[in-house]
C-alpha cells in the first residue's frame, strides 16, 4: 500500500522510466542468466571467447523479443531490430574485451562474466533504450 501512495505521487513519465528499468532488470537477469547457462556449458568444449559468443548470440535473441513486447512495449521491426543489433555490436565487443581483461587478471574463466554483466549491463541498457525509443533527448 505504501508503495502504490508513493508511485502515485510521481508524475506518468516518470512512473513509464521505472516500469522500463524494472522491466529491463527482469529481462536482463533472464538473459543474463541464458548466456551465462550457455557459457559455462560451451566452456566444457571450447575457449572462453567462442564460448561466451555462442551465449550471447542465444541470449541476444531471447532479448530483442523479450525488449520490444516486454520491457519497452513497442513493436518490433527492421529498423529496431538493426538499432538493437547495432546497440548489440557494442555490447558484444564490449563483453568481449571484460571477459578476456577478467581472466587475464586471474578470475577463474567460470566467474569471469560475473564482473563482466556488471559493466556491460548499465552500458547495454543505454544503448537498447536510445535505439528501441528514440527518446535519447529525455534523461533518466
Amino acid at each position: 500500500m505504501q508503495m502504490k501512495h508513493i508511485s502515485n505521487r510521481l508524475d506518468t513519465d516518470k512512473r513509464e522510466r521505472i516500469g522500463e528499468i524494472l522491466r529491463f532488470g527482469i529481462v536482463g537477469v533472464i538473459a543474463a542468466l541464458l548466456q551465462y547457462g550457455v557459457y559455462l556449458i560451451m566452456l566444457l568444449f571450447m575457449s572462453p571467447g567462442i564460448a561466451n559468443t555462442v551465449g550471447y548470440i542465444i541470449s541476444f535473441i531471447f532479448n530483442f523479443f523479450a525488449s520490444t513486447h516486454y520491457t519497452f512495449k513497442v513493436k518490433a521491426n527492421a529498423k529496431r531490430g538493426i538499432g538493437f543489433a547495432l546497440s548489440h555490436v557494442v555490447n558484444y565487443l564490449l563483453q568481449t574485451v571484460m571477459l578476456l581483461l577478467f581472466i587475464y587478471i586471474g578470475v577463474p574463466k567460470a566467474y569471469a562474466p560475473i564482473p563482466m554483466f556488471c559493466v556491460c549491463v548499465p552500458v547495454n541498457f543505454i544503448l537498447v533504450r536510445y535505439f528501441l525509443t528514440k527518446r535519447s533527448k529525455k534523461t533518466f
